[in-house]
């Protein structure tokens, strides 16, 4: 569906902006009267990461003039295969700042806003106000379901993408025209069952694909053209080179945007999404030891099986000495258990603990009391015990 322009347009063009935007001038659907709407529109981009990178560097070059940036994380090496917006001289530096410096290096008239700190509840409707639009480019389901919300309860458009491997997905959010993201995904998946890209990876130009759509979504909510994805689900395969649309429908039973909600207000995401189940919180209770607690196990032969639970991939780039790689997914069906040896203590470890506490559960209700799992994984060994191993 066709919708009205988003924002009013801005009194004039400089003559700098007009040679600038010329290639948007002589389109006729965009024009004078579709740039100078997008000079005065105020786009939120949340995270300057995989999807955040491509969104803002176009959004930028389109000529959005204010652009609002929050992240609260550093560049790190291993964002340099997929972040472009960041470079070798950025690691260690803020990623919003980062974000910022490349910005402005590609359109000066860009005012640019940073919010360096951690969306929360506390402080994402203060945040999401002072915007005409919001482009979703988080990684986490606690953070999703936040953005909605929020734009749900202030009637904001947001423009939402996901990327996963070689798979993405993109769509455009508004209760007001269509639904939201609770339409689609009422309830967040069970915890540790969709891994994330930092635990099953993503091919980094993948973020560039899905980032142009969305920016191309903004552009055409912000300047009143085209039919925007509201309603819509584009699904993306690279492997394939296929794009498909699903409908997407608003629910009447919607806890936030349908016809009695039972979400009036922010609630806790976290709790919501539950990054680690309560069952695998209990059992790594008086069971979690440290990378060095482990290293001291292995110096004073205790009988122990250490158990890598990550993917094959993962087990290749780096692994715990004398670890043996039995995946997660295999103790969730249920044909690892037969394996496990009864005469020494099982040490189970992935990448940063959240796995491995998820397959300690699934060991304690098995009998396998005395079953213990290295909290911070592989990543903590690294930091702690061998340094010189590359951590990814």
């Amino acid at each position: 569906m066709s919708l009205p322009p988003l924002v009013e347009p801005a009194a004039e063009l400089t003559v700098d902006e007009v040679r600038r935007y010329s290639r948007h001038l002589i389109i006729p659907d965009v024009g004078m009267d579709g740039q100078k709407r997008l000079k005065n529109a105020k786009v939120l981009c949340v995270g300057a990461g995989g999807l955040g990178s491509p969104a803002l560097m176009y959004l930028a070059a389109a000529g959005v003039g204010t652009l609002g940036i929050v992240e609260f994380d550093e560049v790190d090496e291993s964002n340099l295969q997929r972040q472009i917006i960041h470079s070798q001289a950025d690691i260690g530096r803020s990623k919003a700042a980062s974000a910022r410096d490349s910005v402005l290096g590609i359109n000066p008239y860009v005012n640019v806003i940073l919010h360096e700190e951690r969306l929360e509840a506390e402080n994402v409707m203060d945040i999401f106000s002072q915007y005409d639009l919001i482009v979703d480019g988080t990684d986490n389901f606690a953070t999703r379901y936040l953005v909605n919300d929020a734009c749900v309860l202030l009637n904001k458009p947001y423009v939402w993408g996901s990327i996963y491997r070689f798979d993405g997905q993109a769509s455009v959010f508004w209760s007001e025209y269509g639904p939201c993201y609770r339409c689609l995904y009422p309830e967040p998946p069970p915890p540790g069952m969709v891994p994330s890209c930092a635990e099953g990876g993503v091919l980094g130009v993948l973020c560039a694909s899905i980032g142009s759509i969305q920016v191309t979504e903004a552009i055409k909510v912000l300047a009143g053209v085209g039919d925007p994805l509201v309603g819509r689900l584009m699904i993306y395969d690279a492997l394939e080179m296929q794009y498909r649309q699903v409908k997407v429908r608003k629910d009447p039973n919607c806890a936030v945007c349908g016809e009695n909600p039972t979400v009036t207000e922010l609630i806790d995401y976290e709790a919501f999404c539950g990054v680690v189940s309560e069952e695998a919180q209990e059992a790594a209770l008086g069971s979690t030891i440290t990378p060095k607690q482990l290293k001291e196990w292995i110096d004073e032969g205790e009988s122990i099986d250490i158990i890598d639970v990550r993917e094959p991939n993962e087990y290749e780039i780096v692994s715990i000495p004398g670890a043996r790689l039995i995946p997660k997914n295999e103790f969730l069906m249920g044909t690892a258990l037969q394996d496990l040896p009864q005469d020494k203590r099982i040490v189970l470890h992935c990448k940063t603990g959240v796995r491995s506490a998820e397959v300690l559960a699934v060991l304690k209700s098995a009998g396998f009391a005395d079953a213990v799992h290295v909290g911070g994984g592989v990543i903590g060994w690294v930091h702690q015990i061998e340094p010189e191993k590359p951590v990814y």
